[in-house]
Parts: C-alpha cells; sequence; structure tokens
C-alpha cells in the first residue's frame, strides 16, 4: 500500500512537471496568458495598461485596465453606455500623456459630451470617414505611425464597404463587411502589438434569423472579431437611477460583462453607474470596491474608513469622496496596491520622453516625424474616385461568417 502511494505521488509530482513544461513551451509559442488556471490571480506585472475609468471595471478586466497592445471590442444594446466606457478610456490615456484618435464612422460624436467625460478634445485626434475601407486604412496608419496609443472606431456596423456605398439601394452584397473586417483585422493584429497601441472597437447587436434554441444575438461584421479581440465587453442596461422624488431619471446602470479575455480569467460581470452628462461614476465604482476589500466598512446606513466616517447613505458617501479628491486618490492607492501590484499604467519610451519619431512598424526603423500643424481631423490619407478610398476585397480566400 505504502509502495502504491509513493508511486502515485511520484506519477502525480511528474505529470505536474510535464504540465509545467507544456505550459512554458505555450507561452512561449502563443504568448503569455495562453494557459492559466481559472482561480489564478493574473500576473498584473508583465502587462502595460490603461485604466478603465471605473476601478470595478480595472479590477474585472483582471489586470487594472485595457492591455496595450491588444484590441477590445465592446458591444451591446443601443444606449447601454458602449460609447461611453470608449470616450472613459480615451481620457484615461490622455491623462497619462498619451495620444488618442476617434474613428467616427457614425458620424455621430458629440463633442461637448466627451468633453463632459474629461477628454481633452483640443488634443483628440477625429476621422469621419466615408467608407470602411478608408476608416480601416486611416486606423492602420495610425498604428503604424508609433505615435498613437488609444484608436477608438464607433461603430463596426457603420463601416461600410465601398461596392455598397456605389451600389443601389436594394442591392445585395453578402458577406462583404465580414471579408472588410477578416482582410483589415490580419493586417492590424500584428503592428498593434508591435506599436503598443489600444485599438477599441465598438460594435451592435443583430438578431439571428430562425434561432430557435439558444441566443440568437450576433455582433456584426462576421466572426473574425471575436476571434482577433483579446477582450470582449457585453454592455447591457439593466435599470434607471432615479432622481429624488419627482425627479426624472439621472442615468442607468448597466453590467458589464468580460465574454472573452485573453490577458486574465474572463466572465467577470461588474455593474457601473452611468449619469447623464456626466459618464461613469468614478466615485461610486471606488466606494463599492473599497467596501469589497474592507477598506471602507458599511455599518447599516453609515460609510467609514476607520474612525472617520464618510457619510449616511451611498448618495452622501459617493458625495463626499467626489469632493474630498485627495481623501479617494488616497483610497484609490491603496486598492490599486493591493489588486494590482507591479500595475505598469506607464506610457510607452517614446512618449514618455517626448520623442518625436515615429517609429515604422515594418522595418522597426526610427524616421523624423513630420511637423503636427493643428489639431484638427486627420484627413483622408489616399483620395480616389471622388475621394472614396481603399480596395475592394477579394471575393475569395475570405472567411464570409
Amino acid at each position: 500500500m505504502a509502495t502504491a502511494a509513493v508511486n502515485q505521488m511520484t506519477d502525480k509530482s511528474e505529470k505536474l512537471k510535464a504540465l509545467e513544461a507544456a505550459r512554458l513551451q505555450i507561452e512561449k509559442q502563443y504568448g503569455a496568458g495562453s494557459l492559466m488556471k481559472l482561480g489564478t490571480k493574473a500576473d498584473t506585472a508583465g502587462f502595460d495598461v490603461v485604466p478603465s475609468g471605473s476601478i470595478l471595471l480595472d479590477e474585472a478586466l483582471g489586470i487594472g485596465g485595457y492591455p496595450r497592445g491588444r484590441i477590445i471590442e465592446m458591444y451591446g444594446p443601443e444606449s447601454s453606455g458602449k460609447t461611453t466606457l470608449a470616450l472613459h478610456a480615451i481620457a484615461e490615456a490622455q491623462k497619462l500623456g498619451g495620444i488618442a484618435a476617434f474613428i467616427d464612422a457614425e458620424h455621430a460624436l458629440d463633442p461637448q459630451y466627451a468633453k463632459s467625460l474629461g477628454v481633452n478634445i483640443d488634443d483628440l485626434w477625429v476621422s469621419q470617414p466615408d467608407t470602411g475601407e478608408q476608416a480601416l486604412e486611416i486606423a492602420e496608419d495610425l498604428i503604424r505611425s508609433g505615435a498613437v496609443d488609444i484608436i477608438v472606431i464607433d461603430s463596426v456596423a457603420a463601416l461600410t464597404p465601398q461596392a455598397e456605398i456605389e451600389g443601389d439601394m436594394g442591392d445585395s452584397h453578402m458577406g462583404l463587411q465580414a471579408r472588410l473586417m477578416s482582410q483589415a483585422l490580419r493586417k492590424l493584429t500584428a503592428i498593434i502589438g508591435k506599436s503598443n497601441a489600444i485599438l477599441v472597437f465598438i460594435n451592435q447587436i443583430r438578431m439571428k434569423i430562425g434561432v430557435m434554441f439558444g441566443n440568437p444575438e450576433t455582433t456584426t461584421g462576421g466572426n473574425a472579431l471575436k476571434f482577433y479581440s483579446s477582450v470582449r465587453l457585453e454592455i447591457r442596461r439593466i435599470e434607471s437611477i432615479e432622481g429624488k422624488g419627482d425627479e426624472e431619471a439621472m442615468g442607468n446602470r448597466v453590467r458589464v460583462k468580460v465574454v472573452k479575455n485573453k490577458v486574465a480569467p474572463p466572465f467577470r460581470k461588474v455593474e457601473l453607474d452611468i449619469y447623464f452628462g456626466k459618464g461613469v461614476s468614478a466615485a461610486a465604482s471606488l466606494l463599492d470596491s473599497a467596501v469589497k476589500h474592507g477598506l471602507i466598512e458599511k455599518r447599516g446606513a453609515w460609510y467609514s474608513a476607520g474612525e472617520d466616517k464618510i457619510g449616511q447613505g451611498k448618495e452622501n458617501a459617493v458625495q463626499f469622496l467626489e469632493t474630498n479628491k485627495d481623501y479617494a486618490a488616497n483610497i484609490e492607492k491603496k486598492l490599486r496596491a493591493e489588486l494590482f501590484p507591479g500595475q505598469a499604467l506607464k506610457m510607452k519610451d517614446g512618449a514618455a520622453k517626448g520623442d518625436a519619431g515615429k517609429v515604422d512598424v515594418k522595418s522597426d526603423a526610427v524616421k523624423p516625424a513630420a511637423q503636427k500643424t493643428d489639431a484638427r481631423p486627420a484627413v483622408d490619407a489616399k483620395k480616389s474616385d471622388g475621394g472614396k478610398t481603399g480596395a475592394k476585397p477579394a471575393a475569395n480566400e475570405e472567411e464570409l461568417f
């Protein structure tokens, strides 16, 4: 019996050694985080991130924010907060000294709303492309420049192929957009990793026809984006935030689910308060996270941190944190030190040093950057056929759905 137990322990030990060797080989071949235990705490020291604007969402993402050099997809129903979360990411990147670009394919960006969320609209580069090809070519050129830290494309559904624009109403264009996205993502994935930029795609949902069982919802643009995204966030409105008395609703409470995560364990959910005209309440997220991790104690209706009473009721406690920014910053610092040890919030080396050169991702050679003359929206880099750009995608070799 004893010999059998020793042999069993030896076999298990050998299996673990073999598994660890396989894991190291997999990570060497496919990258860090390709294989992990679901309950393992993510290694936050290995990722350079941009915060989301909510510490609750940063915790759900597992590494303290959106990972650099990766593709992020945000999708959900209308008015669920997708663009709001993307604008918060832009604001956080700008706070770190980064450069942001917004490709407004929907032609629906509200500059004043973006400003109210903390976006520096004077330094935000904006493009409103005519076609889907043009939008993706502009994104590619910005990424290859090596100077942009985050690019938001709003939205995939509005990336209309040039052939569809030139055609007549009612013409069938089966799979054109899916082929366009598949071709573009194959080109963009590698250069995003080299440039250390974040590419955020905002997407809409559609209903599958004839689905009797399971979820009939799907996202636009085919399946390619689902595979190439390192993080996919599903954003849904769950209830309204009512005002006092007879006041109208002040905002929405939304649930964000991390449906895919290549850099940390997925399937985490978080609920955020989004107020009309103000965006995500960072103070409310901070309060919920601090209570969850014991930095703030809730006794009955009172919130307190040690001997300091913060407020009676959540609304008063949130107001206290919004008013006392230094106090809130100290709590957030302690939380981040506990949740994300070794978190990297640094900028890229070139941006941190004020390097004016741009990196050619193809050759990794440094070229002198063209002098920036103004902060007007990015203009078309290539024009043909009356301002419409981009070659039509080939009809073969592309996956349609």
